[in-house]
């Protein structure tokens, strides 16, 4: 079918087909005007996810947000969220209601959930594209209704938004005070366990205390070094040939004693040689220089016998700081093991003290969290009234209604047209009897067939059917 053919089937049905594209009109015109006005309230959410937590100092991912996103629209449209606008509209408490809901149901059911069900159909949550704002909307035939429901739903999910943050905070928080209690008594067993064993101990400052031992034994210890010189230095006196020590050699009395039995020697020797071996003289010489051979022998044994008690005491002395030393040593040593004892106490308290704290500072961050008001989503507006109804839409139904109701029309003439099929061109019948048209004959009001057909003169002959 050519495009001539179909402009003369629609001139030739024009009348069906308008009066089917006007029926369509007046009929979506008609229902459009008995159709229910619907109205549509708005209001928007942002949800900020890159703010960081003021408590926690939490930063969510960028990457998280699409499916942070997805998260809080499934939120929003959920029961939760729902039956809290149950609650906040009071809508449980009227009557109208319970008697819908027990002529739907029978009783079957909770009212609050076939009530939020019942929100939830008239409900539309769609997240902006490319940015993080949620558009709620709610359609119903009241204005006020609708724009008080969708302001329910945007004060539900911030409540919705709070509770989910600060429930779980809430409940750690009871459990890290369980265990702030079960760490300030382990801490507190541990510092009786470290002041008990400093008072059985006897430790004040066990630090102090065992440099002051350890600096008494080295005291002790050198001590003992130097008697031990001096008792090896004295033995060493003792061993030696008496007129060879050097405290008899350097003694200036002995030195004295020894110049005048040499001079005294020498002189009897001269009173032996000038005066004779009965001379007076000369025994007298003799008995002094006796006297001071005696008196050198003395005094040479007096120095020899202090070496000899130098001696004795340097040995008595040596063993007394030996003893010393040993008691001392074992006294650092005893030191040094109450210090690891205590040690491990303190670092019992220490351990517990660092337990302590960090189950504290948990604690009170839970418990700040738990206490927040404040969430991440911003209410950017408060729905108000709808002036307008949003449906139904005249002027888009008959629109609507015009184009269809034209194709419909279109359509149907079509189909009669091939159900009947009749001769309006010579097109036509060059189609249907497959043989060529010799002329053409029409009238003055009739359209011109169109040019290029071989073998057909057009005659204009006047006024005149078709042959």
């Amino acid at each position: 079918m050519t495009l001539y053919q179909f402009l003369l089937i629609l001139r030739a049905r024009f009348k069906l087909a308008a009066l089917i594209a006007l029926t369509a009109i007046v009929a979506a015109l008609a229902v459009s005007l008995i159709m229910t006005k619907k109205y549509q309230a708005q209001t928007s959410m942002l949800v900020d996810v890159r703010t960081p937590d003021p408590v926690a100092g939490m930063v969510m991912p960028g990457l998280v947000a699409p499916s942070y996103m997805a998260t809080q629209v499934d939120i929003i449209g959920g029961d939760w969220v729902a039956q809290r606008v149950v609650k906040m509209l009071k809508l449980d408490q009227d009557p109208k209601a319970r008697a819908q809901w027990l002529k739907d149901t029978n009783g079957r059911g909770t009212l609050e959930s076939w009530l939020a069900e019942s929100l939830q159909k008239g409900l539309q949550v769609q997240p902006a594209r490319e940015s993080n704002v949620i558009n709620i909307s709610y359609k119903g035939s009241d204005p006020e209704a609708v724009a008080a429901t969708v302001n329910a739903f945007a004060q539900a999910y911030l409540d919705v938004n709070l509770a989910l943050k600060t429930e779980p905070a809430r409940v750690y928080a009871q459990w890290f005070d369980e265990q702030t209690k079960a760490s300030r008594l382990k801490l507190e067993e541990a510092q009786a366990r470290l002041s008990d064993y400093q008072q059985k101990a006897g430790i004040v400052s066990s630090d102090e205390r065992v440099d002051y031992e350890t600096a008494k034994l080295a005291q002790i210890s050198t001590q003992l070094t130097a008697v031990q010189g001096e008792t090896t230095d004295s033995q060493s006196k003792r061993n030696a040939r008496g007129d060879t020590v050097a405290e008899i050699m350097q003694s200036p009395l002995i030195n004295g004693l020894k110049a005048d039995v040499a001079r005294l020697q020498a002189k009897v020797q001269e009173n032996s040689v000038n005066l004779g071996v009965n001379h007076p003289m000369r025994q007298r010489a003799e008995a002094e220089l006796a006297s001071l051979k005696r008196q050198l022998a003395a005094e040479s044994g007096r120095i020899t016998a202090s070496i000899d008690t130098a001696y004795r005491v340097g040995k008595d002395r040596e063993r007394e700081l030996q003893a010393a030393v040993n008691a001392q040593r074992t006294r650092v040593l005893m030191l040094n093991k109450q210090r690891d004892e205590l040690n491990v106490y303190r670092r019992d308290v220490e351990s517990a003290q660092r337990n302590f704290e960090t189950v504290s500072q948990s604690a009170a961050q839970t418990r700040l969290q738990s206490l927040s008001n404040q969430t991440n989503v911003v209410r950017l507006n408060t729905a108000t009234a709808p002036v307008t109804p949003s449906s139904p839409r005249v002027l888009n139904n008959v629109l609507i209604a015009a184009f269809g109701g034209t194709l419909l029309g279109v359509a149907f003439v079509l189909m009669l047209e091939l159900a009947n099929r009749r001769v309006r061109s010579a097109q036509d019948l060059v189609q249907m009897l497959d043989l060529p048209v010799l002329a053409h004959i029409s009238s003055s009001d009739e359209p011109e067939p169109p040019r290029g057909l071989p073998g057909l003169p057009h005659l204009a002959l006047g006024n005149g059917s078709p042959a």
